[in-house]
């Protein structure tokens, strides 16, 4: 049997996209920098694991490990709200849960998906709504303060809005954030804002519509852009805009982003291109974070670094809006 420790500590991240999915072929990891990561298609790859997790969160039975959430009670849990199955071996606290919620995905990104696709989990073998929820619980009940709900891409799933109702609802939950290509969003986001979704992560990687569909095989440009003004006039601020930047596709329309700031509440992670075994690109498509800086100050000499927090990914920026950089494979923030 294999401990929610051990479970936890069990896979690195790799891969990063704009819509959140770190690497196809992993199906359970621990975290990639500041971020815990759950993944909903365990079940398919180990069962030992998964049904120890689905005891763990039916009333956090003791097991026969000693430092994780497992061997606490109720009164513990109530007394130490931030557990040590929290703390990493640097010292680090981590307060941040991703969940992913589906593999399965409306697009075929070219950098993240091969072209005859993937096998997917089978139905029976995704954690349920419930069995989400029991999880999410038992690491907020922990400390978790903040949850991000990822996919593939997690507006798929048909449960989503009661999926959101029932984890904003978690007492101790300060941040209900969701990473979409938002392809269906604007269509759902109002209910969603109702059921409790506080923070938007949108992925989108060229505002040139026939890039686009070269890069997605699919078509949707208008439907991204809408979803965005859908987000901003409901009042998500900032809508974070995600954008894996690549040599040759679109490496030149980093101001054209910029840009998209400047008067309105959106911030743009440029994410460094991660290449990984199965996606149709090389290393040679890596634009390093110091050259996209450096293509940036030329043009606006007066930008500003902020504050980083100990817990941050992105190198933040301001210039008129807001520009955060994801840090990858040039340098690596983990």
């Amino acid at each position: 049997m294999v401990s929610c420790t051990e479970f936890l500590e069990s896979k690195w991240c790799t891969g990063p996209t704009a819509c959140g999915h770190y690497g196809h072929r992993l199906k359970y990891h621990k975290y990639g920098g500041p971020h815990l990561h759950v993944n909903c298609e365990i079940a398919s790859y180990s069962e030992p694991i998964y049904n120890n997790c689905r005891e763990l969160t039916s009333g956090f039975l003791p097991k026969t490990y000693s430092t994780s959430c497992a061997a606490l009670s109720h009164d513990t849990l109530k007394d130490n709200p931030v557990s040590d199955m929290l703390v990493d071996s640097f010292g680090r606290l981590h307060t941040y849960l991703r969940i992913s919620l589906t593999e399965r995905c409306n697009l075929r990104c070219q950098y993240c998906m091969p072209a005859e696709g993937v096998e997917l989990t089978p139905g029976p073998r995704l954690l349920s709504q419930n069995e989400i929820v029991r999880l999410a619980n038992l690491f907020v009940s922990s400390g978790v303060d903040k949850i991000r709900l990822t996919g593939g891409e997690p507006t798929i799933r048909k449960d989503i809005e009661e999926i959101c109702l029932q984890l904003s609802n978690l007492k101790g939950l300060k941040t209900l954030a969701m990473t979409t290509n938002g392809i269906t969003l604007s269509k759902k986001l109002s209910k969603l804002k109702e059921c409790g979704l506080s923070a938007l992560n949108i992925s989108l990687d060229t505002l040139v519509p026939s890039k686009f569909e070269f890069m997605t095989r699919r078509k949707g440009h208008e439907r991204v852009m809408e979803s965005i003004n859908t987000a901003i006039a409901l009042g998500y601020n900032p809508v974070k805009v995600n954008c894996v930047v690549m040599r040759g596709f679109n490496d030149d329309e980093i101001l054209d982003f910029i840009e998209l700031t400047r008067e309105r509440p959106i911030n743009i992670r440029f994410i460094e291109f991660m290449p990984f075994d199965g996606n149709v690109w090389n290393v040679k498509k890596l634009v390093p974070y110091s050259e996209m800086l450096d293509r940036v100050v030329k043009e606006y000499p007066d930008l500003k670094r902020l504050q980083d927090h100990p817990t941050d990914t992105a190198k933040n920026f301001r210039i008129e809006g807001h520009c955060g950089w994801l840090k990858r494979s040039s340098s690596p923030w983990c």
